[in-house]
């Protein structure tokens, strides 16, 4: 008797039922899809159209001078380049440490290892609102404050490296210990297996750690907002909360167009590159 509805569902011609799947794959999207679409086009809408009653799904005219003012308001190209850039050394230190440390935890056989590793992976049961006092204070006696070092040496070498230190040592503890010593008997040492054989092995979860930690400082809001004092150093997240007028009202439209271009290139990244980011994933799901 359960089985009928699934046998009258095969019944029907196979283009019908794909055409149904995906229909209802668009209906459980909408709601994910609408923040996206009510941002964008509300970057065109007048302040009155966005909190018109009832809403519009389009604006009634097109207003491309919002994208103009985000870039003249403020220095928004320079706050734009700022995130690119401090995203990109993050992303690529991130890689090196955890690449080489997660290497050296999961197949270099030292004094202390699992006793360094335990310590390492304790720092990440500590809440990072802990350390931003002595953080800061830290920054400070170093002469950091209002700059950019702070937003690339601690996600490098705080608990963002730690992480992805762990995820690499766990891919790298499934390597086959086979091949190893295979390598040790062609004459390569560490350095020449690391190199020539598990990096090359180890693309997946690299891509996984690289999408993490690039997309964890490009959306990184409250460092910026306790180092930062200087307009032109902002990055992104911090820049869009400065478009509020000479009474402190937020400017919507603009907002929403500055907004639009901060979402861009991550949101363009995932439509060509979703087949890799999902594999990234599944590949590199934590063993051992």
């Amino acid at each position: 008797m359960s089985n009928k509805p699934h046998h009258q569902l095969k019944l029907l011609p196979k283009w019908f039922r794909r055409f149904l799947f995906y229909l209802g794959l668009l209906l459980l999207a909408i709601p994910f899809i609408f923040p996206f679409w009510w941002m964008a086009t509300s970057s065109f809408k007048t302040y009155k159209e966005i909190f018109a009653y009832p809403p519009a799904l389009f604006p009634e005219e097109w207003h491309f001078e919002n994208f103009i003012t985000a870039f003249t308001y403020q220095p928004f190209a320079k706050q734009y380049f700022n995130s690119l850039y401090i995203a990109l050394l993050v992303t690529v230190g991130v890689l090196i440490i955890s690449s080489l440390s997660g290497y050296a935890f999961a197949r270099i056989d030292f004094k202390g290892r699992n006793f360094f590793f335990i310590l390492l992976l304790s720092s990440l049961m500590m809440p990072p609102e802990v350390t931003i006092i002595p953080n800061y204070l830290i920054m400070n006696k170093l002469g950091w404050t209002d700059t950019h070092l702070p937003l690339i040496v601690i996600p490098i070498l705080g608990s963002g490296g730690v992480f992805t230190t762990f995820m690499m040592r766990q891919f790298f503890i499934t390597i086959p210990k086979d091949m190893e010593d295979a390598a040790k008997i062609d004459g390569l040492g560490w350095w020449g297996i690391f190199w020539k054989i598990g990096l090359p092995l180890a693309k997946a979860p690299l891509a996984a750690v690289a999408i993490i930690t690039f997309l964890n400082s490009w959306n990184s809001y409250l460092e910026p907002l306790i180092y930062l004092s200087d307009s032109s150093k902002y990055t992104l997240p911090l820049a869009l909360t400065g478009y509020i007028d000479a009474y402190g009202a937020p400017m919507w439209s603009v907002q929403m167009a500055a907004t639009t271009l901060s979402v861009l290139p991550v949101l363009i990244f995932f439509i060509l590159a979703q087949q890799q980011v999902v594999e990234s994933f599944a590949m590199s799901g934590v063993k051992g």
